[in-house]
């Protein structure tokens, strides 16, 4: 008496996370150059005397390179467990490395493994919202310093003061600005490369599920 065996479910396509990544930088690409012939970027570097907003914005421009290198690894790695074919000894090393330990020093390995780069990048997109924080601490304490200096108001000199007064506050709003901005585009990058790494984990527990029921 023959049994029948169960067809192998179709394994579910990669997504397109890196060309979702290319479409964002695209898109930051475009406003990048709409901003810079409105004058904004040189309106933002002008009122900054700290250079602060320089600084976010170097630490974003890196983090948002890192995105990318980080979301082609992660679709590689898909697309390697999604066609058995391409799966040779040296690119499908989580085959080896973490089906076959127990089973809950593989999950720890295999989120590290995972998951393990993104922690650094969470904590720079948070030292981008606290560069923000510090131009403003930063602005605030040149305009209470400015107001401090003045012995007597004198009307002759009041456009000069109002100058020194609204420096300090350009530098607190802007560099708080672009510190949000920086943090919350981001984050986004991150959040999309977490959600993926836990589907990729997901696929390689059911993948190691299906070979213990073979």
């Amino acid at each position: 008496m023959s049994t029948a065996t169960a067809a192998p479910r179709p394994a579910r396509p990669a997504e397109p996370l890196w060309l979702e990544w290319l479409t964002l930088v695209g898109g930051l690409a475009f406003c990048t150059w709409l901003l810079g012939v409105r004058g904004v970027w040189a309106l933002l570097l002008g009122a900054d005397p700290t250079g602060l907003t320089l600084v976010i914005i170097a630490v974003f421009l890196c983090s948002t390179l890192w995105c990318g290198q980080r979301s082609r690894e992660l679709q590689r790695q898909r697309v390697l467990l999604a066609d058995p074919r391409l799966a040779r000894a040296d690119e499908a090393c989580w085959a080896a490395e973490y089906l076959g330990a127990p089973g809950d020093i593989a999950t720890e390995l295999l989120l590290e493994h995972s998951h393990g780069p993104h922690g650094t990048a969470w904590w720079v997109n948070g030292i981008q919202l606290k560069l923000g924080l510090l131009g403003k601490v930063i602005g605030f304490s040149m305009l209470a310093l400015t107001i401090g200096k003045l012995q007597s108001f004198d009307p002759a000199q009041s456009q000069e003061l109002l100058r020194s007064l609204t420096a300090g506050l350009g530098v607190a709003l802007l560099t708080t600005m672009v510190g949000l901005v920086g943090n919350i585009l981001l984050g986004l990058q991150l959040t999309r490369l977490d959600r993926f790494a836990d589907a990729l984990v997901a696929d390689i527990q059911r993948a190691a599920l299906r070979k213990d029921g073979a």
